[in-house]
């Protein structure tokens, strides 16, 4: 097991790529503490628990610096310490040219991709410091890389992300703290039920590889991360895109 007696927090563990990790990571060992606003995070914990992992959930709006203070003790006062963070709690945006933007639709979303990250990683590492250890893996995107037609705050806030993970990985490097970005290309979620076929067909084709991704590649990918495997690996950016930004 990769993550034996590990203790990981993961925000947004409730669907897609969260709740792909959460239940990869309690297969390799990990207690699990899901932060998520939905209480469908509530049914990932369940099934972890019927698999025989540990794993409770924490409402928490990553906006919001109490809850995030409140999830990341809550974890070390029920598992006694806090290994790993999985920062993945986002939104999309409403597409749109920045001459027609909504400043509360801007907002909104700078507040949870960007604000929502930083917050995490902060009270995460006020715990990890007293390990004298950790490692954090904070979500980007393809579009932090690219540009796309009429994506503003989404672009802008993953775009932070990655550097924001780069320089608190050299920060904290000295302190026994890894901090890499998963930068994943369009995955195969429920949100992406809800679009017309002609725009999933747009989104395939701009990977070589032919399809999207599967929550679960991600998901093994930020496992990587996480584990020993990559224990001289801080400061990066790994993109799992099926080759979005090759082209």
């Amino acid at each position: 097991m990769l993550l034996l007696n590990k203790v990981a927090v993961i925000t947004g563990g409730g669907s897609g790529i969260g709740e792909s990790a959460a239940e990869l990571f309690a297969r390799e060992g990990s207690k699990i503490v899901i932060g998520d606003i939905s209480s469908s995070a509530e049914s990932v914990v369940a099934k972890i628990r019927h698999k025989g992992g540990e794993a409770i959930f924490v409402h928490c709006d990553v906006t919001k610096e109490q809850d995030v203070q409140t999830l990341m003790e809550t974890a070390v006062k029920t598992y006694g310490k806090l290994d790993i963070l999985v920062a993945n709690a986002g939104i999309p945006e409403k597409k749109g040219p920045v001459h027609e933007l909504d400043l509360q639709d801007w907002q909104r979303v700078i507040d949870i991709d960007l604000t929502g990250v930083v917050l995490s990683n902060k009270y995460a590492i006020i715990q990890m410091l007293k390990n004298g250890s950790g490692v954090i893996v904070n979500m980007g995107s393809v579009l932090a890389h690219v540009g796309q037609i009429n994506s503003t705050a989404y672009s802008a806030s993953k775009a932070a992300v990655v550097n924001f993970s780069r320089s608190q990985a050299i920060t904290y490097a000295p302190k026994g703290i890894r901090i890499n970005c998963v930068s994943p290309g369009y995955v195969n979620t429920s949100l992406l039920e809800k679009l017309p076929p002609e725009i999933t067909h747009q989104m395939i084709e701009k990977h070589p590889i032919g399809r999207l991704a599967e929550p679960s590649e991600i998901a093994d990918a930020i496992l990587f991360l996480v584990s020993e495997k990559a224990s001289f690996i801080t400061g990066t950016v790994l993109h799992v895109d099926g080759g979005y930004t090759a082209i």
